[in-house]
């Protein structure tokens, strides 16, 4: 068609078109908010993160952060660091873990918890404030950093097993 024969387009007819688009775009940005909005209210108390009962998250970080706040009170060195090390290659952080082929365990004393601590050696070394229980993460990681206070000056001095 000749350009002549062609219709002509008026300004507002792009101008409708370009406010279309942006409106649309407006519209597509606010939909995935207002969604997450409302999901997110609706969402159960359950699935905030739970806490200790010393209030500290209920996590390997949490735990570590609580039993540093008790070694702390109780003169026990140890840092941060030292623990975390350690729980990461007795337990690789699972407060249930349990060594059931090591000459403890042929013994009939299995290592125990994050820390893979002997039942004497948490009774002997449990620190009074926490639970008398070795699955129980801030008892076994506090009576741990005790027994290696005594035995090696600090956690920090563990490289391998204790």
């Amino acid at each position: 068609m000749p350009a002549a024969a062609q219709p002509r387009r008026t300004r507002t007819t792009g101008l409708v078109r370009k406010l279309t688009v942006v409106g649309t775009g407006a519209a597509v940005l606010t939909l995935p908010l207002i969604g997450a909005t409302s999901a997110s209210a609706a969402t159960p108390a359950s699935t905030t993160p739970s806490t200790t009962l010393a209030g500290y998250p209920n996590n390997l970080d949490g735990w570590i952060r609580e039993s540093l706040a008790i070694m702390a009170e109780k003169h026990i060195p140890g840092t941060y660091n030292g623990i975390h090390r350690n729980v990461m290659r007795e337990s690789s952080g699972n407060p249930s873990a349990i060594n059931l082929w090591d000459s403890n365990a042929a013994k009939g004393i299995p290592s125990k918890g994050l820390l893979q601590v002997i039942d004497p050696t948490f009774n002997t070394y449990h620190v009074a404030g926490t639970a008398f229980d070795v699955y129980d993460p801030v008892a076994n990681i506090t009576a741990a950093c005790n027994y290696a206070a005594a035995r090696y000056g600090s956690i920090d001095n563990v490289n391998g097993a204790y």
